[in-house]
């Protein structure tokens, strides 16, 4: 090679590596936007709102939580993808956003491989739940039902076609080969709603201590859990894994920090060791044990990286096998 042209090279390599420090130790140069893709008050936001403040004293810059729903979740997706890549813009996702969304809604244009995830951050309990007067208290008597009920079958709800909830049920279908009734509602709300009222048979959804509430006063039926283990949030509900219908079933849904892929490394460095550090804030911690949901245990980019791959095709598959098809 010329020298001259060697030479050139190697400055223009060392700017680069210079350029990126020095990106890295000015970010972030302004206030950090956390975009939640739901409205104020629901779930999600309550999460954003536990760790703007703390993880805003850990990058020395402000914090803005910012609410936008809409397509299925992909509406603030789309907005931080179409934002500047240098870590200003951060999105609170979950599967049903950033894995799902795209699988289901044929208006979502992103694709899953457009982010990276940092870390997650919050685990929820998810759980089966009844309406009070079905005659079932476990997982495997459901199922039993379900097995007799021939041509009427349960009903079970979810919060649309393609969502999470909705492909867990699918696949449980699978695995036992009952025949289930699917009845796809806007949200949580009022499919929880309409448990208590009697209109629809089951779901699985996120726990919550409104259920909880509705539980303890006889308005429904929570019957068993969906993690591998059972919860320490919810240490008397069986786990369906527990139960001979559907052994090694187990799911979590779970939230975190992402990026668009193509945000400087040394900014994602910064941000994942920012994260992990308000992870170990006890605050933080039990402020997310009383929405019931638990920190997110430590994990490094590389275990995020192959966390997010591996949640990605298992629910493809899934999707796949169920043939579902953008609508």
């Amino acid at each position: 090679m010329n020298p001259i042209l060697k030479r050139s090279l190697a400055l223009v390599g060392g700017l680069v590596l210079a350029c990126g420090a020095a990106l890295a130790q000015t970010w972030p140069a302004k206030p950090v936007n956390l975009m939640v893709p739901y409205p104020a008050g629901g779930p999600s936001d309550a999460i954003a709102r536990i760790f703007f403040n703390p993880l805003g004293k850990e990058l020395g810059q402000q914090v803005l939580v910012e609410n936008l729903g809409g397509v299925s979740g992909a509406l603030a997706a789309q907005k931080v993808l179409a934002a500047p890549a240098d870590g200003h813009f951060i999105f609170q996702g979950s599967p049903n956003e950033v894995i799902l969304s795209p699988l289901a809604n044929a208006a979502v244009k992103l694709k899953t491989e457009d982010f990276r995830l940092v870390h997650p951050v919050a685990d929820a309990v998810m759980v089966f739940v009844t309406r009070k007067d079905l005659g079932v208290n476990s997982v495997d008597e459901l199922i039993a039902l379900a097995r007799k009920s021939g041509e009427r079958p349960l009903t079970y709800g979810s919060v649309g076609v393609g969502s999470l909830y909705h492909l867990i049920l699918e696949n449980a279908q699978q695995i036992t080969g009952v025949k289930l009734q699917h009845v796809p509602y806007k949200g949580n709300a009022p499919l929880l709603q309409d448990i208590a009222g009697g209109q629809v048979d089951f779901a699985v959804l996120v726990y919550s201590a409104g259920m909880g509430a509705l539980g303890d006063q006889g308005k429904l039926k929570v019957i068993g859990q969906l993690g591998a283990q059972r919860s320490e949030l919810l240490k008397n509900v069986p786990t369906a894994s527990e139960g001979q219908a559907l052994k090694n079933f187990s799911y979590k849904i779970w939230t975190g920090f992402m990026v668009p892929k193509n945000t400087p490394e040394d900014v994602v460095v910064r941000l994942h060791a920012a994260i992990g550090k308000t992870l170990q804030d006890p605050t933080v911690r039990a402020q997310l044990a009383a929405q019931t949901q638990l920190a997110s245990a430590p994990m490094s980019l590389a275990d995020s990286a192959r966390f997010f791959a591996a949640e990605t095709a298992r629910y493809r598959a899934i999707a796949k096998s169920i043939e579902l098809q953008p609508q």
